[in-house]
């Protein structure tokens, strides 16, 4: 009964994860619980298991007394020295119980129980494994297609990939391979569910990270991402070493770095954007293809307004363009407002924007538009006294801006 018990241990944690010490501790219990339930008590008892060797032997220990009051903590001195003659009143007296004494039906009880106690273990290993691999790259074989998800088989586990994780113009069929994200892992009824994902950037991130040796490094830094699985993402890198092009990395020799990550993406458009500390640069690289005439930025409200040339409206007008400022606003911070030139030749005299004045280099519009004068009526209304107080303005560049808002000015009244 012995060896029968150990070899369906051996049998139900045939290749599975399972730690030996735990299947040990599982049985240990399991028969604790069966002598409780013989003797009324376990606590004068051990069980030892020993996988290896296959045994597994239980202890009963009992006081030796003259006169027993208590059959299950004690034994008469005449019955113990029949066993161990030297044993005297108030030594302990050590036997074997033999597991046959359980009775077969206890026996078969207990192999069931045992069989759901690994079971459960097993389902506690796999949660543990795979709640230390999220955010992990898994490959595997899809094993079933429903309406509102994907089964994929990964070594003996199965992998769920939902609706609202999968790229929606993606078809698969079982038997395809088909590469993931390990998104999170939950218990539930069944057992743990482990989620996985090619919708998450930290999908798009782990593919860049695999494609670009400089990223996986660590000399090139991933600033942001900001993604719409299946159709258009932007993603934000820096260079830690001024001798290595981040976007050029990105893309690779020919384009066969980021040939690869798209291909994987199903043609998904991906923009790389160097990034910069200064938001008016971001700004300009994030919107593109867009290529603004100018960007100014407003802090206090953080807001970027960009003004661009008529042949440029097809890069921010329609699903398309309106996409790609939406994506710009959110990897950069900033609510992007886009104007054409048209637009600021038709505002109020009042409001003519000083980033449409001739004459200024780019550098001075937007230290008067960061110390707040964006409209000429505002310059013209703080005069020479208060131009000089903005930081990089003196007196000279000061009565030039005067000058240039006034002459731009009367040419707008006519």
């Amino acid at each position: 009964m012995n060896q029968e018990i150990i070899e369906a241990v051996k049998i139900i944690a045939k290749e599975k994860n399972i730690d030996r010490d735990l299947i040990e501790e599982i049985l240990v219990n399991i028969f604790l619980m069966m002598i409780k339930k013989k003797y009324g008590t376990s606590e004068n008892f051990d069980v030892i298991v020993n996988i290896d060797k296959g045994e597994i032997e239980i202890y009963r220990e009992r006081e030796v007394v003259r006169e027993v009051e208590d059959d299950e903590i004690q034994v008469s001195l005449e019955e113990a020295i029949q066993y161990e003659p030297d044993l005297e009143v108030g030594d302990e007296f050590v036997e074997i119980v033999d597991i046959d004494s359980f009775g077969r039906r206890a026996i078969i009880a207990a192999k069931q129980n045992l069989s759901q106690k690994i079971k459960e273990a097993e389902k506690e290993v796999i949660f543990d494994e795979f709640k230390n691999r999220v955010g992990e790259i898994i490959i595997g074989d899809v094993t079933q297609i429903n309406r509102e998800e994907i089964y994929i088989g990964l070594d003996k586990t199965e992998v769920v990939l939902p609706k609202s994780e999968q790229i929606a113009n993606e078809r698969y069929r079982r038997g395809d391979s088909i590469r993931a994200i390990i998104k999170d892992v939950v218990r539930t009824t069944r057992g743990p569910e482990i989620i996985a994902s090619r919708k998450d950037a930290r999908f798009l991130i782990h593919l860049f990270e695999l494609e670009v040796p400089e990223i996986y490094d660590g000399i090139i830094e991933i600033k942001g991402i900001q993604r719409e699985a299946g159709d258009r993402t932007k993603i934000a890198v820096e260079s830690n070493d001024k001798r290595i092009d981040p976007v050029g990395a990105c893309v690779g020799m020919k384009g066969i770095r980021i040939q690869a990550i798209v291909k994987e993406l199903n043609n998904e458009k991906i923009d790389i954007i160097s990034f910069s500390s200064d938001p008016s640069v971001f700004v300009a690289r994030a919107v593109s293809p867009c290529k603004p005439r100018y960007v100014e930025i407003n802090s206090d409200t953080n807001t970027a307004r960009i003004i661009v040339d008529d042949d440029q409206l097809k890069h921010v007008q329609g699903p398309r363009g309106e996409q790609n400022i939406r994506l710009a606003s959110i990897l950069t911070g900033f609510t992007i407002e886009v104007l054409k030139e048209e637009d600021l030749k038709k505002k109020d005299e009042s409001q003519i924007d000083i980033m449409h004045v001739d004459g200024l280099s780019d550098k001075i519009k937007q230290k008067l538009v960061t110390s707040g004068y964006e409209t000429a009526s505002e310059i013209l209304d703080a005069g020479i006294e208060k131009l000089v107080e903005v930081p990089g303005v003196g007196k000279k560049t000061a009565e030039k801006v005067l000058e240039l808002m006034n002459s731009f000015y009367e040419e707008e009244k006519e």
